[in-house]
């Protein structure tokens, strides 16, 4: 190995090299970048989300529509009911659900675009993977014949490249 690829030790006995640590630094910078780069309204979007996805939010509305029903049904000493039927309540959460529901689709749609991006840098290295790989074998077959040993016959196929747009197609036919 060298100098580069020496493991890093993490706490737990955990080890990386330092070209997969750098990788994930590099990722998490780009992320700490992305959420820069993104609009105040994304980021608000993002924050109400969060906390209307986690248990404090559902802390917070048992203890105020359980209050509301309470108070509502006069058993709250001192407090005059202000709405006996409820219309109130129910027009409120219909409101809120409306927003939620459109907070929560702001924050799946950035989602979505990230995973895109992800996918397509997943689709980009493995194609060069494959690429590199074919020419390792092309290389190693090569170096096989010349020293005189008979490669095995699975390595013609494996030394041919690989076209994307042929693989789609046969992907496209098969689910057609």
């Amino acid at each position: 190995m060298g100098q580069q690829d020496q493991p890093i030790a993490r706490p737990g006995g955990d080890s990386l090299n330092t070209t997969l640590a750098r990788n994930i630094e590099a990722l998490r910078h780009r992320q700490v970048e992305d959420q820069r780069a993104s609009g105040f309204h994304e980021r608000l979007a993002e924050l109400i989300t969060r906390f209307t996805g986690s248990i404090g939010f559902v802390y917070v509305h048992i203890v105020l529509v359980g209050f509301w029903i309470v108070a509502n049904l006069g058993w709250v000493a001192g407090v005059e009911p202000w709405d006996p039927t409820f219309v109130i309540l129910a027009m409120a959460a219909s409101v809120e659900a409306i927003f939620l529901s459109t907070f929560v689709l702001i924050s799946q749609n950035r989602m979505t675009a990230e995973n895109d991006r992800r996918d397509e840098l997943n689709l980009q290295i493995s194609l060069l993977a494959e690429h590199e790989v074919t020419r390792l074998i092309q290389l190693t077959s090569a170096i096989a014949e010349r020293i005189g040993i008979e490669p095995e016959r699975e390595l013609d196929e494996l030394k041919r490249d690989i076209a994307p747009e042929a693989v789609l197609d046969a992907i496209e036919e098969v689910e057609g």
